[in-house]
């Protein structure tokens, strides 16, 4: 499937940014590939966070992936071996945690490519 059939963007936050994305009109559900979304809170696993990024990154539908840092931080070693470039993965703030690019998976790759 070409990049242009990646037409959706996927997202992993909390409510505050889901509720945000969602009414922005991100979310899209499909029969077969079920949300494109997931909903983070005190009570979700790292396995659960772990197994829809996994989901979301071998879609062929999805072009961008966000995702709130201070999740992206429980996850961290996966999204750190992600290597793939489609579709990109986006570290975002939430309301209550700021964005450290010390943190980006993303920017890191980018400054080993320009030698900062």
């Amino acid at each position: 499937m070409a990049q242009k059939n990646r037409t959706l963007i996927a997202s992993i936050g909390v409510e505050d940014t889901m509720t945000g994305l969602l009414l922005a009109g991100i979310g899209d559900i499909d029969s077969q590939q079920g949300p494109n979304f997931l909903n983070v809170d005190d009570k979700t696993d790292q396995q659960t966070i772990e197994k829809a990024f996994t989901s979301f990154t071998g879609r062929k539908d999805i072009a961008i992936i966000l995702i709130n840092q201070n999740i992206a931080d429980r996850i961290r070693g996966i999204l750190d071996a992600y290597k793939a470039p489609f579709p990109t993965v986006l570290e975002i703030p939430s309301k209550d945690h700021p964005y450290d690019p010390s943190k980006d998976s993303v920017l890191k790759r980018v400054q080993l490519l320009f030698g900062d």
